[in-house]
């Protein structure tokens, strides 16, 4: 098998590269570990930027996306006894947020990339990628009980946070990794129940973070701080309804309660692989970076990460120039560092850590109202949430 561009991993930044190169007459191949089935039921929460919203609108894969997509004009902070909102769309010029979870990018991006003919391997086992320093690299698969061989000019590791590819990238001697366990993680809910707001809610409390988000108008998804090492199988759905009261109602946050269909348990990393590149190989998406979900920036910067690729890759094959992606890492290294830096703000600013003192619980508080009562800090929260402009 021959493709110029070979694509480990059909998550949103493999599909979205896949997709882009195709418009720009680039072919490509994709393999992933995981059947068509289980990547688009895998329940995944979405806050998309703006700048990803209109990249979906603009490259044809945003139909659902306009029609099904809850558009957030601003966001809610809720602490010290009261909720404030924050005019996401004034603050930033008219930008604003898209709730459209992931797996339904992922239904959207899988059926455009088959109706355009694309080439997807669903299902492979025992992937290898070899001859990085090479022109010509490979990828080794197995698919279907048969073996297969792919030669690429380039290979692109977007194979998740379990990633195989990054660890073709020689440690210590080329890669260093930087990495942060949080001290906490978040019990997650999706419950059959009218929405209790129509926009998403942050909550400070001193029994620690609560996040209010809408699924679609018939479900919610609902997080609370929890210790890192809570089994789902200790909370009963009463026990979980009273620990979001007793957080919300000092803010006098009341919640629509119904059915609870599912729980889980989501840890808090942060995590960059630096460089990004070896050879031909190019890492995307959650293989070379990880964030908390505090600031919704994980698959945000995906798409980021490929709009470059993209790009450069483009660059290769119109004109045979390769400056764009010699500076590949560089170029998303500072978006990714910045939105480490605001998730890490977020978490820090909301959440209750374990060894917090009176005073911290006060400190916090009184950034909470910095936020929300000075407009230059508001507007910075504001245009970190919704995303930078696509480079």
């Amino acid at each position: 098998m021959r493709t110029q561009v070979g694509i480990v991993g059909a998550g949103p930044a493999g599909l979205m590269l896949s997709h882009l190169l195709h418009l720009r007459g680039v072919d490509s191949v994709v393999i992933d570990l995981q059947t068509r089935e289980t990547i688009e039921q895998t329940i995944k929460a979405g806050i998309l930027e703006q700048g990803t919203v209109d990249l979906m609108r603009q490259t044809g894969v945003g139909d659902r996306l306009t029609r099904d997509g809850f558009v957030h004009h601003g966001i809610n902070l809720a602490f010290g006894g009261g909720m404030h909102r924050i005019n996401l769309y004034e603050l930033t010029g008219g930008r604003a947020v898209t709730v459209y979870a992931q797996h339904e990018v992922l239904k959207d991006l899988i059926a455009k990339r088959l109706a355009d003919g694309a080439d997807i391997r669903f299902g492979v086992t025992d992937t290898q990628v070899a001859g990085l320093q090479s022109e010509q690299p490979t990828i080794t698969f197995q698919h279907e009980g048969q073996q297969h061989s792919l030669e690429c000019d380039f290979i692109i590791g977007a194979d998740g946070s379990r990633t195989y590819t990054r660890f073709q990238i020689p440690q210590p001697e080329v890669r260093t990794d930087f990495f942060r366990q949080y001290p906490f993680a978040w019990f997650g809910i999706l419950a059959e129940a009218p929405p209790s707001s129509d926009e998403l809610i942050y909550a400070h409390s001193g029994r620690g973070f609560v996040l209010i988000s809408t699924r679609s108008p018939k479900v919610q998804r609902l997080y609370f701080q929890c210790d890192p090492e809570t089994s789902v199988d200790d909370w009963s759905d009463d026990r979980i309804w009273e620990e979001f009261d007793a957080r919300l109602a000092p803010s006098g946050v009341s919640l629509k309660t119904g059915t609870i269909f599912k729980k889980d348990v989501l840890q808090f990393r942060s995590f960059v692989c630096e460089p990004m590149q070896h050879g031909r190989l190019f890492l995307a998406g959650d293989a070379a970076h990880t964030v908390p979900p505090t600031g919704a920036k994980g698959l945000n910067l995906a798409m980021a990460d490929v709009h470059v690729l993209d790009r450069a890759l483009g660059s290769y094959y119109d004109v045979k120039d390769s400056g764009l992606l010699e500076s590949y890492t560089p170029t998303v290294l500072r978006r990714i560092w910045r939105a480490q830096h605001f998730s890490w703000w977020m978490t820090s600013m909301l959440h209750r850590f374990s060894d917090a003192t009176d005073f911290d619980l006060r400190r916090q508080i009184a950034e909470l109202d910095m936020v929300v009562n000075s407009p230059s800090a508001s507007k910075l929260l504001a245009e970190n949430y919704v995303g930078l402009p696509l480079l």
